[in-house]
């Protein structure tokens, strides 16, 4: 598996960038990155237990942080920090980046939600017998 050589944040046009020692490069924008977190909270648990992302267009990345020598903690401002992201999966990201937006932008039409951050729907609250976690 190659690994990164050169990670650097763009935060002016609020993308990631990295680059494999094999030569592949990606830019990653950072809404890209939080919509298709691989922490339990976006993904589930399971097949099916996804829950979709809305409302981070304007989403910042306030810092990476190294996890071993194998992935980087990426530190959102609207305070989600928990997916480390793997040298392997940051690959697929960036491979497979454009059918991966539509896909998120499909399920965001079909859900009659938006990037938006004003427009992010309420969130469910739980009962008083728990969330079933």
């Amino acid at each position: 598996m190659p690994n990164p050589t050169e990670i650097t944040l763009h935060q002016q046009s609020r993308q990631l960038e990295i680059a494999f020692d094999d030569g592949a490069r990606y830019r990653l924008p950072y809404e890209f990155l939080r919509v298709h977190s691989p922490s339990a909270e976006v993904r589930g648990h399971g097949a099916g237990q996804e829950t979709l992302q809305v409302g981070k267009k304007d989403v910042e990345v306030l810092d990476i942080e190294p996890t071993g020598s194998y992935a980087i903690k990426v530190v959102f401002d609207d305070g989600h920090d928990s997916g480390l992201y793997t040298w392997e999966y940051l690959r697929e990201l960036g491979r497979n980046q454009n059918a991966m937006w539509q896909d998120y932008l499909d399920q965001l039409e079909a859900a009659g939600a938006s990037r938006e951050p004003g427009d992010a729907p309420p969130v469910a609250t739980c009962s008083s017998g728990g969330c079933g976690h």
